[in-house]
């Protein structure tokens, strides 16, 4: 009889250390759900949501017609353009795709402001809408251009 005591109390402990890592694990596994995300972007209002039925636009401010490619050849242009190096002429840019076309056009010379080159250019913008602006962008040394200030010309009034 002492055997058959021997191997329940065996098997006894055996299922207690089982229990006991199946608590740990349990416990393990509840605790690091926390910081799983499981991709509940139906219920998340936050952000703009894009499919690839429709383009992306892109966040610029020269004008909310532009689309991520729109913006990607203007923002090419406008570096060559706005280039000190350069002869600070009229660049221009199209994507034949969504028939929005431009061109930017330096104006004076570049200046330093905040430890960046910067330079003042005329903007003129054609497509579904058109617009004509004027800004200044800066870039810093070896960097990219970023626009930092922008506003429409202003209409002269017709007499």
């Amino acid at each position: 009889m002492t055997r058959i005591n021997a191997r329940r109390y065996r098997s006894d402990a055996v299922r207690s250390e089982a229990i006991k890592l199946l608590a740990v694990g349990l416990i393990a596994l509840s605790t690091g759900a926390c910081s799983f995300s499981f991709g509940l972007s139906a219920l998340d209002d936050e952000g703009p949501k894009s499919t690839g039925a429709l383009a992306a636009k892109a966040v610029t401010p020269l004008s909310a017609d532009l689309d991520e490619e729109d913006w990607r050849r203007a923002k090419a242009a406008l570096a060559v353009a706005l280039d000190p190096q350069g002869p600070g002429t009229l660049v221009s840019w199209d994507n034949p795709a969504t028939s929005m076309k431009g061109n930017f056009t330096p104006m004076g010379a570049p200046f330093v402001k905040n430890d960046e080159i910067c330079r003042t250019f005329s903007a003129h913008l054609s497509g579904p809408s058109s617009a004509s602006l004027n800004g200044t962008a800066c870039r810093p040394s070896g960097g990219e251009w970023a626009i930092k200030d922008v506003k429409p010309i202003k209409a002269q009034a017709k007499v």
